[in-house]
Protein backbone atom coordinates (compact mmCIF):
# COMPACT_ATOMS: atom_id res chain seq x y z
CA UNK A 1 0.00 0.00 0.00
CA UNK A 2 0.97 3.31 -0.87
CA UNK A 3 1.40 5.86 1.74
CA UNK A 4 -1.82 7.89 2.85
CA UNK A 5 -2.20 11.32 4.07
CA UNK A 6 -5.60 12.26 5.44
CA UNK A 7 -5.73 15.60 5.94
CA UNK A 8 -8.70 17.61 7.76
CA UNK A 9 -10.13 21.18 6.26
CA UNK A 10 -10.41 22.94 3.11
CA UNK A 11 -8.05 25.81 4.09
CA UNK A 12 -5.90 28.00 1.03
CA UNK A 13 -3.09 26.00 2.87
CA UNK A 14 -5.02 22.31 2.64
CA UNK A 15 -5.35 22.89 -0.99
CA UNK A 16 -1.57 23.43 -1.47
CA UNK A 17 -0.65 20.64 0.72
CA UNK A 18 -3.12 18.55 -1.13
CA UNK A 19 -1.47 19.34 -4.29
CA UNK A 20 2.24 19.09 -3.13
CA UNK A 21 1.24 15.33 -1.75
CA UNK A 22 -0.61 14.29 -4.84
CA UNK A 23 2.15 15.16 -7.56
CA UNK A 24 4.29 12.89 -5.44
CA UNK A 25 5.07 9.25 -6.79
CA UNK A 26 3.45 6.74 -4.18
CA UNK A 27 1.30 9.28 -2.43
CA UNK A 28 -2.23 8.92 -1.60
CA UNK A 29 -4.05 12.18 -0.36
CA UNK A 30 -7.47 12.12 1.18
CA UNK A 31 -8.92 15.50 1.92
CA UNK A 32 -12.19 15.71 4.60
CA UNK A 33 -14.42 18.65 4.07
CA UNK A 34 -16.72 19.55 7.04
CA UNK A 35 -19.41 19.94 4.31
CA UNK A 36 -20.02 24.14 5.80
CA UNK A 37 -19.71 25.33 2.14
CA UNK A 38 -22.05 24.14 -0.75
CA UNK A 39 -19.76 24.73 -3.48
CA UNK A 40 -16.08 24.23 -2.12
CA UNK A 41 -12.99 24.35 -4.68
CA UNK A 42 -11.56 21.86 -6.28
CA UNK A 43 -9.15 19.73 -4.80
CA UNK A 44 -6.36 17.19 -6.00
CA UNK A 45 -6.85 13.69 -4.83
CA UNK A 46 -9.58 11.80 -3.04
CA UNK A 47 -12.08 13.94 -1.03
CA UNK A 48 -14.87 13.04 0.94
CA UNK A 49 -16.90 15.47 3.08
CA UNK A 50 -18.86 15.27 6.64
CA UNK A 51 -18.20 13.95 10.48
CA UNK A 52 -16.58 10.83 11.36
CA UNK A 53 -18.59 10.68 14.47
CA UNK A 54 -16.44 12.31 16.72
CA UNK A 55 -12.69 10.97 17.97
CA UNK A 56 -13.87 7.28 18.21
CA UNK A 57 -14.96 7.54 14.77
CA UNK A 58 -12.07 9.36 13.37
CA UNK A 59 -10.00 6.69 15.01
CA UNK A 60 -11.52 3.82 13.48
CA UNK A 61 -11.55 5.44 10.02
CA UNK A 62 -7.66 6.14 10.31
CA UNK A 63 -7.37 2.33 11.23
CA UNK A 64 -9.66 1.18 8.59
CA UNK A 65 -8.04 3.04 5.49
CA UNK A 66 -4.20 2.54 6.31
CA UNK A 67 -3.76 6.32 6.96
CA UNK A 68 -0.10 6.59 7.67
CA UNK A 69 -0.17 9.93 8.64
CA UNK A 70 -2.92 12.91 9.90
CA UNK A 71 -2.65 16.84 8.96
CA UNK A 72 -5.17 18.78 10.89
CA UNK A 73 -5.13 22.07 8.38
CA UNK A 74 -8.60 23.56 9.61
CA UNK A 75 -9.61 26.73 10.25
CA UNK A 76 -7.75 28.28 13.19
CA UNK A 77 -10.88 28.43 15.16
CA UNK A 78 -12.00 24.90 14.53
CA UNK A 79 -11.50 24.28 18.14
CA UNK A 80 -13.38 20.65 18.59
CA UNK A 81 -12.10 19.39 15.66
CA UNK A 82 -8.50 20.27 15.99
CA UNK A 83 -9.20 17.96 19.80
CA UNK A 84 -10.88 15.11 18.40
CA UNK A 85 -8.27 15.11 15.65
CA UNK A 86 -4.93 14.94 18.26
CA UNK A 87 -7.36 12.38 20.10
CA UNK A 88 -8.43 10.08 17.06
CA UNK A 89 -4.00 9.98 16.56
CA UNK A 90 -3.03 9.21 19.18
CA UNK A 91 -5.41 6.51 19.54
CA UNK A 92 -4.87 4.61 16.04
CA UNK A 93 -1.09 5.65 16.67
CA UNK A 94 -0.92 7.61 13.52
CA UNK A 95 1.95 10.40 13.27
CA UNK A 96 -0.60 14.11 13.11
CA UNK A 97 1.00 16.99 12.22
CA UNK A 98 -1.02 20.43 12.57
CA UNK A 99 -1.02 23.29 9.80
CA UNK A 100 -1.83 26.20 10.99
CA UNK A 101 -0.80 30.36 9.13
CA UNK A 102 0.61 32.37 11.35
CA UNK A 103 -1.70 34.82 12.97
CA UNK A 104 -2.01 38.83 12.40
CA UNK A 105 -0.04 41.14 14.20
CA UNK A 106 -1.13 44.63 14.77
CA UNK A 107 1.16 47.71 13.48
CA UNK A 108 1.65 50.94 14.03
CA UNK A 109 -1.59 53.09 13.69
CA UNK A 110 -3.50 49.67 14.39
CA UNK A 111 -6.71 50.43 16.95
CA UNK A 112 -7.18 46.94 17.81
CA UNK A 113 -8.95 45.40 20.64
CA UNK A 114 -7.91 42.11 20.92
CA UNK A 115 -10.58 39.67 23.31
CA UNK A 116 -10.78 36.00 24.38
CA UNK A 117 -14.23 34.99 22.65
CA UNK A 118 -16.99 36.57 20.50
CA UNK A 119 -19.02 37.04 23.42
CA UNK A 120 -16.54 39.21 24.80
CA UNK A 121 -16.89 41.02 21.25
CA UNK A 122 -20.26 41.48 21.76
CA UNK A 123 -19.90 42.94 24.84
CA UNK A 124 -17.40 45.29 24.17
CA UNK A 125 -18.65 46.24 20.59
CA UNK A 126 -21.24 48.73 21.60
CA UNK A 127 -18.51 51.34 23.13
CA UNK A 128 -16.65 51.25 20.08
CA UNK A 129 -19.27 52.21 17.03
CA UNK A 130 -22.93 51.81 15.97
CA UNK A 131 -22.62 50.60 12.45
CA UNK A 132 -20.16 47.43 12.46
CA UNK A 133 -18.58 44.98 9.78
CA UNK A 134 -18.96 41.61 10.95
CA UNK A 135 -16.31 39.42 9.43
CA UNK A 136 -16.66 36.23 11.99
CA UNK A 137 -18.21 33.48 9.78
CA UNK A 138 -22.26 32.78 9.56
CA UNK A 139 -21.80 30.95 12.84
CA UNK A 140 -20.71 33.71 14.39
CA UNK A 141 -24.05 35.60 14.26
CA UNK A 142 -25.48 34.12 17.18
CA UNK A 143 -23.15 35.88 19.84
CA UNK A 144 -24.78 39.60 18.82
CA UNK A 145 -28.16 38.36 17.91
CA UNK A 146 -29.28 40.36 21.66
CA UNK A 147 -27.78 43.84 20.25
CA UNK A 148 -30.11 46.13 19.51
CA UNK A 149 -29.47 49.70 18.50
CA UNK A 150 -26.34 48.79 16.19
CA UNK A 151 -26.46 48.23 13.04
CA UNK A 152 -24.60 45.57 11.30
CA UNK A 153 -23.08 44.30 7.77
CA UNK A 154 -22.36 40.46 8.18
CA UNK A 155 -20.11 38.89 5.36
CA UNK A 156 -19.61 35.07 5.28
CA UNK A 157 -19.19 33.04 2.06
CA UNK A 158 -22.61 31.00 2.69
CA UNK A 159 -25.91 32.31 3.51
CA UNK A 160 -25.94 32.82 7.72
CA UNK A 161 -29.41 31.25 9.79
CA UNK A 162 -30.71 32.78 12.91
CA UNK A 163 -30.55 34.25 15.45
CA UNK A 164 -28.81 37.45 14.22
CA UNK A 165 -28.89 40.51 15.21
CA UNK A 166 -32.07 42.44 14.29
CA UNK A 167 -30.46 44.92 12.43
CA UNK A 168 -28.56 43.15 9.96
CA UNK A 169 -27.43 43.50 6.87
CA UNK A 170 -26.18 40.17 4.58
CA UNK A 171 -23.24 40.29 2.25
CA UNK A 172 -22.12 37.08 0.78
CA UNK A 173 -18.95 37.66 -0.76
CA UNK A 174 -15.08 35.04 -1.15
CA UNK A 175 -11.90 36.31 -0.36
CA UNK A 176 -9.64 37.21 -1.47
CA UNK A 177 -9.87 41.03 -1.29
CA UNK A 178 -8.13 44.12 -1.98
CA UNK A 179 -7.31 46.98 -0.07
CA UNK A 180 -9.18 49.26 -2.38
CA UNK A 181 -12.25 47.06 -2.10
CA UNK A 182 -12.22 46.92 1.70
CA UNK A 183 -11.54 50.74 1.52
CA UNK A 184 -14.97 51.02 -0.58
CA UNK A 185 -16.84 48.95 1.17
CA UNK A 186 -16.72 50.56 4.80
CA UNK A 187 -16.69 54.12 3.37
CA UNK A 188 -20.53 52.86 1.27
CA UNK A 189 -21.70 51.37 4.44
CA UNK A 190 -20.41 54.16 6.76
CA UNK A 191 -19.11 51.17 9.00
CA UNK A 192 -17.47 52.73 12.14
CA UNK A 193 -15.76 49.56 13.99
CA UNK A 194 -14.75 46.10 12.76
CA UNK A 195 -15.45 42.39 13.98
CA UNK A 196 -13.08 39.81 12.82
CA UNK A 197 -11.25 37.06 13.80
CA UNK A 198 -7.69 35.79 13.81
CA UNK A 199 -7.23 33.65 10.67
CA UNK A 200 -3.95 34.88 9.32
CA UNK A 201 -3.30 34.86 5.81
CA UNK A 202 -3.47 37.36 3.12
CA UNK A 203 -7.01 36.66 1.45
CA UNK A 204 -9.05 38.04 4.14
CA UNK A 205 -6.26 40.67 5.42
CA UNK A 206 -7.18 43.48 3.46
CA UNK A 207 -9.87 44.84 5.45
CA UNK A 208 -6.72 45.58 8.70
CA UNK A 209 -5.34 47.68 5.83
CA UNK A 210 -8.41 49.23 4.73
CA UNK A 211 -9.56 50.06 8.72
CA UNK A 212 -6.15 51.43 9.75
CA UNK A 213 -6.13 53.45 6.60
CA UNK A 214 -9.34 55.12 8.11
CA UNK A 215 -8.99 54.82 12.02
CA UNK A 216 -11.27 52.66 12.77
CA UNK A 217 -10.67 50.26 15.53
CA UNK A 218 -11.04 46.69 15.07
CA UNK A 219 -12.24 44.43 17.71
CA UNK A 220 -9.86 40.87 16.88
CA UNK A 221 -10.90 37.39 18.70
CA UNK A 222 -7.76 35.61 19.45
CA UNK A 223 -7.01 32.00 18.69
CA UNK A 224 -7.98 29.27 21.19
CA UNK A 225 -4.89 27.73 22.13
CA UNK A 226 -3.56 24.37 21.01
CA UNK A 227 -4.74 20.96 22.73
CA UNK A 228 -2.01 20.49 25.46
CA UNK A 229 1.07 18.73 23.64
CA UNK A 230 0.22 20.20 20.46
CA UNK A 231 2.33 22.01 18.20
CA UNK A 232 1.83 23.82 14.79
CA UNK A 233 3.97 24.34 11.68
CA UNK A 234 3.12 27.64 9.78
CA UNK A 235 3.24 26.48 6.28
CA UNK A 236 3.39 23.57 3.57
CA UNK A 237 6.47 22.80 3.75
CA UNK A 238 7.19 22.76 7.35
CA UNK A 239 4.77 19.58 6.99
CA UNK A 240 6.38 18.55 4.08
CA UNK A 241 9.52 18.07 6.31
CA UNK A 242 7.80 16.49 9.32
CA UNK A 243 6.41 13.56 6.94
CA UNK A 244 9.90 13.71 5.36
CA UNK A 245 8.77 14.33 1.95
CA UNK A 246 11.08 17.11 1.52
CA UNK A 247 13.69 16.55 -1.15
CA UNK A 248 17.17 14.99 0.17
Amino acid sequence: MPPHVLILGGTTEARRLAAELAARPGVRVTTSLAGRVSRPGALDGDVRTGGFGGADGLAAWLRERHVDALVDATHPFAESITANAARAAAAAGVPAVVLRRPGWRPGPGDRWHPVASLAAAAELLPRLGRRVLLTTGRLGLAAFAHLTGLHFVARSVEPPGPPMPPDTHVLLARGPFTVAGETELLRAHRIDVLVTKDSGGRATAAKLTAARDLGLPVVVVRRPPLPAGVTAVPDVAGVLERLGLTPP
